[in-house]
């Protein structure tokens, strides 16, 4: 039977799957250009019930400017029809879907992630309706929103190279070069106080790879080996790099790789705070073929720390936060290695937060305990950290946040994703009720086309986020930084500080290019800004 059903057929196909206890799950849009995020979106859904039924908005019920839609419906429906997952299509000339969801009565009703957020009336209704009826509304997961509009408009205006989100953040005044500038400006000087680990990481830069002789394994030779410090010691080089002063609070050995560390941290202005331990400097290894990573080992002991030092370590971040005047900020970051323990964090941020007034956190590695950093400012976990912590693997981005910020207490977060780039959450003012969001996200779209190397982006990220946060920054504004932080290390090999310079060259090269695309008058008022500052 054709997939592209009447109103007739699909009443009877539905009274019949209902009669046979099948689970009907429903999508709705307008799918102009079916684009990646559909795909996700439609996969997502499928694996919700027994059959998927898309429905379309007809022609002439697209309301989204002259020209739309760009496919006439018919069109439409037939290449949703291809899609093996999709088994039912069926094309609404009705204004809005209130009606054909009154009729169907779908036992699960999918809308994309950006409806979390959503307060539109006509949204309401749809959910009410089903919901009436027995019915779930659930939203899809965790993916970055395409816009097929977005989509369209670059089209039309020939090649735009950065993601259409982008144009709509550079038109806001908070992220014009004048602004942004000054935050950076306001970077210097300072005190900002870094919790944690510190670790080497060796790149070891190889030839060509060979098969070995005695059995199909790589065969690897070394030609060259840098090493770069890493962990908490990057913290505190970048903040060091972009004008501040930082206070590096760790464990060290008494030895010469220590010695080596110390004297290196000292010559960029970080002064270090250390308690002694038989522990050997953490140290990652990363095999290259070119810039390709082939292999990574880690030569990572966990620290098994006694009471006393646990103590000690507390005492010295305390200490450290309240010597030498104010301290405007601290980063708290646990690599998972056994030193920031579940209780060791907890005391910790008490024992800063009678101090400092901004308190940030990140984590890396499985060990690593996000839902212990209780109490803090701005949480910074990658999506798959967050999702793992909770387990949520399937559920929209923002509730995942939001269960994070009720257990922490957090008052932001940031979570980034890759190449996605990033999206910042603030919870909504007042108390939320029904379907409405607890949290607010602003999506910052990755500012590198190509990560050359992805190691210590998100270190880059959460000192210029902190510093600027810190200095009394929007969190957008703070956010947008931080992205060009990233992508300015994205592009180096190896954990290189990211300094107040690059910060200002990443920007103006982020205009710059925007401006390219902008409209004459744009062009002229945003150069003319630029130059100012």
């Amino acid at each position: 039977m054709p997939k592209v059903l009447t109103h007739e057929e699909l009443l009877a196909l539905r009274s019949a799957a209902r009669a046979r206890g099948e689970v009907v799950v429903q999508c709705h849009g307008c799918f102009d250009i079916v684009h990646p995020g559909h795909v996700r979106h439609l996969k997502q859904a499928k694996g919700l019930g027994t059959i998927l039924l898309v429905t379309i908005t007809g022609d002439a019920g697209v309301g989204k400017g002259a020209g739309r839609p760009l496919i006439p419906e018919e069109l439409r429906a037939e290449n949703l029809a291809a899609l093996d997952f999709v088994d039912w299509v069926y094309v609404e000339h009705r204004p809005t879907a209130g009606v054909l969801l009154e009729e169907v009565r779908p036992d699960v009703y999918v809308k994309g992630r950006e409806y979390e957020l959503n307060n539109d009336p006509r949204f309401r209704a749809e959910r009410e309706t089903v919901e009436r009826h027995g019915g779930r509304v659930v939203f899809s997961s965790g993916d970055v929103v395409f816009s097929s509009t977005a989509l369209i408009a670059a089209i039309e205006r020939s090649v735009e190279p950065f993601h259409a989100r982008l144009s709509q953040l550079l038109d806001r005044p908070e992220l014009q070069g004048p602004a942004l500038s000054s935050v950076v400006t306001g970077f210097r000087g300072r005190r900002v106080v870094i919790v944690g680990e510190t670790i080497l990481d060796t790149y070891v830069l190889c030839d060509r790879p060979s098969v070995a002789g005695e059995s199909p394994v790589m065969t690897l030779r070394p030609v060259e080996r840098r090493q770069y410090d890493g962990g908490a010691a990057i913290l505190a080089r970048h903040v060091a790099a972009m004008g501040a002063k930082p206070v590096l609070v760790t464990a060290l050995p008494r030895d010469h790789a220590a010695d080596a560390i110390r004297r290196r941290l000292l010559s960029e202005g970080v002064e270090v705070r250390a308690i002694e331990t038989d522990h050997p400097v953490p140290e990652k290894q990363r095999f290259l073929v070119g810039a390709q990573k082939v292999m990574k080992v880690d030569l990572c002991e966990p620290y098994v720390m006694d009471a006393a030092q646990q103590e000690r370590l507390v005492g010295m971040a305390g200490d450290a936060a309240s010597d030498g005047g104010s301290c405007h900020a601290a980063i708290i970051a646990d690599f998972g290695l056994g030193l920031l323990t579940t209780g060791v964090l907890l005391r910790l941020a008490r024992a800063i937060r009678r101090r400092v007034g901004f308190i940030s956190g990140d984590i890396s590695g499985r060990r690593s305990s996000l839902r212990s950093m209780r109490g803090l400012d701005l949480l910074c976990p990658s999506e798959a950290e967050l999702r793992d912590a909770y387990g949520m693997f399937d559920e929209g981005l923002p509730t995942v946040t939001w269960r994070l910020m009720e257990e922490t207490r957090a008052r932001s977060t940031i979570v980034t994703m890759g190449p996605e780039g990033l999206v910042a959450f603030e919870p909504v003012e007042g108390q939320a009720t029904g379907y409405e969001s607890r949290v607010r996200g602003e999506h910052v779209p990755s500012l590198t086309p190509y990560a050359i190397d992805a190691l210590g982006c998100g270190d880059s990220l959460l000192a210029a986020t902190t510093l600027a946060r810190a200095g009394g920054a929007s969190l957008l504004a703070s956010a947008f930084l931080g992205s060009i932080a990233a992508a300015t290390q994205a592009q180096r090999i190896g954990n290189i500080p990211i300094s107040a310079a690059d910060l200002r060259q990443g920007l103006a090269r982020v205009h710059n290019a925007h401006l390219t695309f902008a409209a004459p008058e744009v062009i002229a008022s945003r150069t003319a800004a630029l130059r100012a500052s």
